[in-house]
């Protein structure tokens, strides 16, 4: 599932591919991924239109035209890819936006769980992103912890809860909470102070090279690199890792890093 880093990846695409360039035409080969805008509205709407600037909150992408505002969301197997005009679209390229000087911006989904969305002023993209919390890459710390403090529920559920924090899934949930050394069981509002400070600091160090690399990436330091693996270990302390289901997700932890404490004081699995 596209989260934070990868979201940041596809702005980049779309900063690259289209920011400076006329729409020339819009090909909607699957109206099923438009939400509340029909095909023809697309068209008329973006066609002629100079993608002007881009912006990312959460899994939220932005497209401004200096007019409407194009907003897509990938859900979970969304992507967004430049290619030429003449190459011959994939099955699962749902919209399709040629481009001056010969590039064409393609949304691909297999799934079409989300999709695009047109704000038709800024007053709509408002409405649009009204039920997102802060962008976890920009957050200050207060309003990080205070977050958590607010809340009773589990701390991983509480963690990819877009409301709360936005950007956030569950491959960064995990790898934050295992570098914190936290159990995604703990109930979020029990955690300590220094504990919210250093799951803070560790989210902060997991998202900086996840951005750079433009997902959660899979090395051999990382938890991620490791939860699926046929016999999981944790490259840490060479536990082997458990898998339990937290907020409806399935979640890889260590006991052996994450059971001690879970700002409770009980410790146990989650």
């Amino acid at each position: 599932m596209p989260e934070l880093p990868d979201v940041e990846g596809f702005r980049e695409v779309l900063r690259s591919c289209a920011q400076g360039r006329v729409i020339r035409r819009v090909d909607v080969r699957d109206p099923g991924v438009l939400h509340g805008v029909s095909a023809r509205g697309l068209r008329d709407a973006l066609e002629g239109r100079r993608i002007t600037g881009t912006r990312r909150h959460g899994k939220w992408l932005l497209a401004r035209t200096g007019g409407p505002t194009l907003a897509l969301h990938f859900g979970m197997t969304g992507l967004l890819l430049c290619a030429h005009p003449d190459d011959t679209p994939e099955p699962h390229d749902r919209v399709l936006f040629t481009l001056a000087r010969d590039r064409q911006l393609r949304y691909r989904d297999q799934r079409k769980l989300q999709g695009l969305w047109l704000a038709h002023d800024d007053s709509d993209v408002e409405r649009l992103l009204a039920h997102q919390g802060p962008d976890a890459l920009t957050v200050d710390r207060a309003e990080f912890e205070t977050a958590l403090a607010s809340h009773r529920g589990r701390v991983k559920a509480v963690l990819i809860d877009q409301s709360v924090l936005a950007g956030l899934g569950n491959l960064l949930a995990d790898e934050i909470l295992w570098r914190a050394r936290l159990r995604p069981a703990a109930p979020a509002n029990t955690l300590t102070e220094p504990e919210r400070r250093r799951l803070y600091t560790q989210m902060r160090r997991t998202l900086r090279p996840a951005v750079t690399a433009g997902r959660v990436p899979p090395r051999p330091g990382w938890l991620t690199g490791h939860r699926d693996s046929p016999d999981p270990h944790c490259p840490r302390c060479g536990a082997a890792l458990r898998r339990s289901r937290v907020g409806g997700r399935t979640t890889v932890w260590c006991p052996g890093c994450q059971g001690q404490t879970n700002g409770d004081g009980k410790g146990g699995e989650a």
